[in-house]
């Protein structure tokens, strides 16, 4: 029986060898490359993140990254981001500018879109995305990354998870530690809208200071903020039972 095939996106941000390493302990057949090709066709393609949201998101551009993630999920083809590589799925990234006072959720624009063909002749259309605050992300979920209210940062080292239930990314190991390296998280994650027949969006939390996302199971788009790679026989346990459902 042959192994899934995964493509780690090495476009110049992340633990890309440890994340190599344990995906093959994990039983998949595993590709470190940046071509747009091997990363559309291969059965799973994880997304790792290490750096400010900034900096990834610009690598990810330079590498068309938008672009191959868009066109597998739309194909529903498994995407797994982990650390950065989570918090980039989001709407923008507060790390490096100054938070607004606004509620820190914001209203997933293509929604107040639809409702005209011209929207932007209205007056009362919303300010344009490039003027919004904070670093635009992938958008792929509505929220935004913040820095955590915690009184020592970062958040550094094993912290226990809240699992959903019925989630398959932890099955097995919904009361291990995991490993966490990060000072900013998104905090929570609300659809505006929850369509018929709809595979239910699993969210998992962690408390570091205040409680936070630690993982996204979201059908064929997954992520956490944790390193799995990094994160004993637990994380190698978590990418197992990913690398099953491809």
């Amino acid at each position: 029986m042959s192994r899934p095939s995964v493509v780690v996106f090495d476009y110049g941000f992340g633990n890309v060898h440890s994340a190599v390493k344990a995906l093959e302990e994990a039983g998949a057949d595993v590709t470190l490359t940046k071509d747009p090709e091997a990363a559309i066709a291969a059965d799973g393609l994880l997304v790792p993140g290490v750096g400010s949201f900034g900096e990834v998101m610009r690598g990810l551009e330079q590498a068309h990254g938008p672009m191959i993630i868009d066109q597998r999920l739309a194909g529903g083809k498994a995407v797994l981001g982990i650390c950065v590589g989570m918090q980039i799925m989001f709407e923008r990234g507060f790390e490096g500018v100054t938070v607004p006072q606004a509620p820190l959720l914001i209203t997933d624009d293509a929604t107040s879109r639809v409702h005209a063909s011209d929207a932007a002749s209205f007056w009362w259309d919303e300010e344009p995305e490039d003027q919004a605050p904070g670093i635009p992300g992938l958008g792929q979920w509505p929220g935004v990354v913040r820095q955590l209210e915690a009184a020592r940062l970062p958040h550094m080292g094993w912290s226990k998870v809240e699992v959903p239930a019925d989630s398959k990314l932890f099955r097995g190991i919904e009361d291990e530690r995991f490993y966490f390296v990060h000072s900013f998280a998104a905090t929570d994650l609300e659809l505006d809208e929850i369509l018929p027949h709809a595979i239910p969006i699993k969210l998992t939390h962690s408390v570091y200071g205040e409680r936070f996302l630690a993982a996204v199971e979201n059908g064929p788009l997954s992520a956490t903020q944790f390193h799995p790679e990094k994160s004993g026989n637990a994380g190698i346990q978590l990418l197992r039972n990913w690398i099953a459902s491809l």
